[in-house]
């Protein structure tokens, strides 16, 4: 079978090589993939500018996949299923989806719900199975539609532009936080209310407390930025943290907490339990299927442009989500 190949953390060197299925990690369920696609770990993992494979070199990177069972050897699976596999280490300490094959372990995988398509499905993929966790920690918290501003920061980016799209289409007024000024209509036209620059959340000399604007937040960015949405929240407003693109710093207080009521809301899209999973595809579904996700690009590419695209992700070169056909 067709993969991408990295040698070493350092210098991965990448490139589309034949692997043999015996190559694949152990797994009871063996999975022919149609589609997986470039997430900001993918680029750092390819380009050898991040920590990101924990496995045994050479790998196979790619953080998830979509495809059809082939052969199963558990009785939850069977030969034609399809499924969807994000997290549990998959690209990092397991090979991932960046191959016309992978194994992986039944009780990682989840159904992929009727109507949508693999290539749908990784449209969405890890960055919108993020957002979409980001989005239920907001609702379990009480941040409706109406009560106020949500901030979306790296809002250009996969989880961004997934998470501006899902909030705006059920009614919330969101205020997208980019660095990429070429992305305003585009951020626009997904449902934005407010175009703010990275700039706006960028100040911790403001205080630990500041004049409370967020009802709620999405953040892929963390530092400065996050540190600066929990001093602007709202009483018993949520931020939903599911990145480190800025930084994996947080210099804080106790104030937003014990004086307000905030709420900051951990994201941990890997070990997500399964039936917060499925209930996460279930509702992505649906807004694919009403079309409140129509907005958010899409740019379709193979195994062999995946070195470039790497490098273009990693240095925010990249608009709304990238898929990788693997069959091509």
């Amino acid at each position: 079978m067709r993969a991408l190949v990295l040698y070493s953390a350092t210098d991965p060197q990448p490139a589309v090589r034949d692997v043999a299925e015996a190559d694949l990690p152990d797994g009871d369920v063996l999975i022919d993939v149609a589609h997986s696609s470039l997430n900001y770990k993918d680029g750092l993992a390819i380009t050898g500018t991040g920590k990101i494979v924990r496995g045994e070199f050479p790998f196979v990177p790619g953080i998830d996949l979509a495809g059809t069972v082939a052969k199963s050897a558990s009785d939850e699976w069977e030969a034609g299923d399809r499924v969807v596999l994000t997290g549990w280490g998959t690209g990092e300490d397991r090979w991932g989806g960046y191959a016309e094959q992978a194994r992986a372990r039944a009780e990682h995988l989840v159904r992929l719900p009727d109507g949508l398509s693999t290539e749908d499905a990784m449209w969405i993929g890890t960055a919108g199975f993020t957002a979409m966790l980001s989005v239920l920690a907001l609702e379990a918290h009480g941040v409706d539609p109406g009560e106020g501003p949500i901030a979306v920061t790296g809002a250009s980016g996969g989880v961004g532009s997934m998470a501006t799209a899902l909030l705006a289409a059920v009614g919330h007024e969101v205020h997208a936080v980019t660095g990429t000024a070429s992305a305003h209509e585009y951020l626009r036209q997904l449902g934005a209310v407010e175009i703010l620059g990275r700039a706006a959340l960028a100040d911790d000399m403001g205080g630990p407390l500041q004049k409370g604007v967020w009802a709620g937040a999405v953040d892929s960015v963390g530092g400065t930025t996050l540190a600066t949405l929990l001093a602007q929240a709202r009483r018993h407003a949520c931020v939903a943290a599911c990145g480190l693109a800025g930084s994996e710093d947080l210099r804080t207080t106790v104030f937003p907490f014990i004086l307000r009521g905030v709420v900051l809301a951990g994201i941990d899209s890997n070990t997500s339990p399964r039936a917060e999973r499925q209930q996460a595809w279930e509702r992505l579904a649906d807004a694919v299927e009403a079309g409140r996700l129509a907005g958010v690009e899409k740019t379709v590419i193979g195994l062999d442009d995946l070195p470039v695209w790497a490098g273009k992700i990693v240095e925010g070169g990249t608009v709304g989500r990238v898929v990788v056909d693997v069959t091509r």
